[in-house]
């Protein structure tokens, strides 16, 4: 296994609690807002919960589920209670990340492709299966062994958005391969400078799902961190794949947390207030990291501003840890990633307005 990267900022984390005004933590992307009331007031009326629940999800959540995706995203999802599920609820979207290529039955030989900046999930979840891993931002010429294609857009840590033509462009090359391809899109409705598009759009996908997956989340747009509540959808094949596997270990969302996901998926309101309280940090962040010298790169949708001073990341984490803030290592996410640094806009507003008053000088 990997080393768990966030170790590794014990020292910066030390050295920035040292200042006078506190620490502003901007390294890890946790939700620090309340979460909404129609979550909250769902949770309690479901509280009364002696069975077991299911994991394929309740009707209510699955229809939920595709009236969001069509609603929200302009994804039509087959019959969700079909034989063959198209959508079912996950313990968050980390679980599911880590264990898909398992779920999928991939273990024992191959590669997985991800992206050349990612989310370090993806390559614990080919480790844990005893996968190799391979980074590229392109379909490779070279197919040889490849077994599952990791997207992310947008991404995380760089806030890039793949166009229709690059999602089109994998899409193309899974199914020609037998090769399935999934969109990790938990940022999807945190767009800014551009619109991000599903790779279950028809604009992408055509006509049906077959070889493609989406995965969501409800941390970030529901301030539900907490709740462990995402979702898998796309090809009912796979889908039910992993259904079958994960019904066999248990792999369960809570019965009221499910019902608090139904709720959170059927109200926009609540998602478009919390989109506003950060599209004000990101623009305070954004215009202080500028100022003090630093380019911002991509960061056009998603939770995350990717700087650099063009020099080696682990630098720029000295420096900010001597104003009191702590950013995440650029190569937390792959050997690509060295000048940069992470940056999360899900501080409160008075933390990100601290860490703008310092950026200042």
């Amino acid at each position: 296994m990997p080393d768990f990267p966030w170790d590794s900022l014990t020292g910066a984390r030390a050295r920035a609690a040292r200042h006078p005004g506190g620490v502003v933590d901007l390294s890890i992307g946790t939700p620090v807002d309340a979460s909404p009331s129609v979550l909250q007031a769902a949770l309690a009326a479901g509280a009364d919960a002696p069975g077991y629940p299911t994991a394929l999800g309740t009707p209510a959540l699955r229809t939920a589920a595709a009236d969001w995706l069509a609603r929200r995203l302009g994804v039509t999802v087959a019959e969700p209670h079909g034989p063959d599920p198209s959508v079912i609820p996950t313990v968050g979207s980390k679980e599911l990340v880590a264990l898909l290529p398992t779920l999928l039955g991939l273990s024992g030989s191959g590669t997985v492709l991800i992206p050349e900046v990612a989310y370090p999930t993806y390559e614990v979840g080919a480790v844990l299966a005893g996968l190799a891993v391979r980074r590229c931002d392109v379909p490779p010429d070279d197919a040889t062994g490849v077994v599952l294609v990791w997207l992310n857009s947008p991404g995380n840590p760089h806030g890039r958005v793949l166009t229709d033509d690059e999602l089109r462009a994998w899409a193309a090359w899974g199914r020609a391969r037998g090769v399935p391809v999934v969109a990790d899109e938990c940022y999807i409705t945190l767009g800014w400078d551009v619109e991000p598009r599903s790779l279950l759009h028809p604009a992408v996908a055509g006509d049906d799902h077959s070889g493609l997956l989406a995965v969501h989340s409800l941390s970030k747009q529901s301030n539900a961190a907490g709740y462990r509540a995402g979702l898998l959808s796309g090809d009912p094949a796979l889908v039910r794949q992993a259904w079958e596997v994960r019904r066999h270990l248990g792999l369960l969302v809570p019965g009221p947390v499910q019902d608090a996901m139904t709720a959170a998926l059927a109200d926009d309101a609540h998602v478009a207030e919390q989109k506003e309280r950060y599209r004000a940090r990101r623009a305070t962040l954004l215009a202080a990291v500028r100022a003090a010298g630093l380019r911002v790169d991509h960061s056009e949708a998603g939770l995350y501003l990717w700087a650099t001073r063009d020099e080696d990341c682990w630098t720029t984490i000295d420096w900010l840890a001597g104003l009191g803030i702590v950013a995440a290592p650029g190569t937390f996410y792959g050997p690509s990633g060295a000048r940069h640094v992470r940056m999360a806009l899900t501080a409160s507003d008075e933390r990100i307005a601290a860490a703008a008053e310092r950026l200042a000088g």
